[in-house]
């Protein structure tokens, strides 16, 4: 495994053997190993990246993302994939009771807010049936080994009347932007992540794109898991997409 804060000169490698290679993209356990071990090394300058990377828009998407829960000031809120822990102190801003659950043990200990903090697979939380109000997560969906079995999970966890807000990579809808996007976040992103961190795992992530369905499947698996007023919108510049829905009262 790549060493925090060093750059890797190849496909990060695991214990067993398991590469995080953006040519050859893993599936199943694979991925999940692949996928923690990335955020391990890159954990100490993700936030750093990240700004770059977006310009800071990340940051008005988050808020955006809270904002469209609408839920009132106390509510107990899980950030899934908290990796370091943005969303919590913006759910924190607003007035609502945060706690965060990430598969990185890297992430969780270069995280910078003081909600509670739990290393859990977010497929399988440690969470009671019902308990929490919300739930959102961040840019998250394409490095989940199961999209169906987490939205299980979310209608799960997030009590009838819940809501959650989903935020994702997109590309955007006009033809000219899309192209523009694609030079910049399949050759450009990589550049900046390779100089501040580590340059594999840069690549992967645009390459990551492709483990999300369509927009319509998206959508669909909400609904068959239990939500309504499921709805997804493009963000300005449409590199971003945000799904919210609301979880089925009985």
């Amino acid at each position: 495994m790549t060493r925090h804060g060093a750059r890797s000169e190849g496909p990060p490698v695991l214990d067993d053997g398991v590469r995080l290679d953006p040519d050859h993209l893993p599936t199943g356990d694979d991925k999940r190993r692949a996928v923690r071990a990335m955020f391990d090394a890159i954990a100490p300058r993700y936030d750093l990246v990240n700004r770059l990377m977006t310009f800071g828009l990340d940051v008005r998407w988050r808020r955006r993302t809270v904002r469209s829960l609408a839920l009132p000031p106390g509510s107990v809120v899980a950030d899934l994939a908290c990796g370091t822990g943005d969303f919590c102190r913006e759910l924190a801003r607003r007035g609502h009771v945060p706690v965060g659950f990430d598969l990185s043990v890297g992430m969780l200990r270069a995280a910078r807010t003081d909600a509670p903090l739990v290393h859990a697979d977010v497929l399988t939380l440690p969470v009671a049936d019902g308990a929490v109000d919300g739930a959102v997560s961040g840019f998250a969906l394409r490095n989940l080994v199961e999209l169906p079995a987490f939205f299980d999970e979310l209608a799960r966890v997030v009590r009838p009347g819940g809501r959650i807000g989903l935020l994702e990579v997109a590309e955007p809808a006009n033809r000219l932007v899309r192209r523009a996007h694609a030079v910049y976040f399949g050759r450009v992103v990589p550049r900046i992540g390779g100089l501040l961190s580590d340059a594999t795992a840069y690549r992967y992530l645009p390459s990551s794109v492709s483990y999300l369905p369509s927009p319509e499947t998206l959508l669909d698996q909400l609904a068959a898991a239990g939500f309504t007023e499921v709805e997804r919108r493009l963000l300005p510049t449409g590199a971003a997409q945000l799904v919210t829905a609301t979880r089925v009262r009985p």
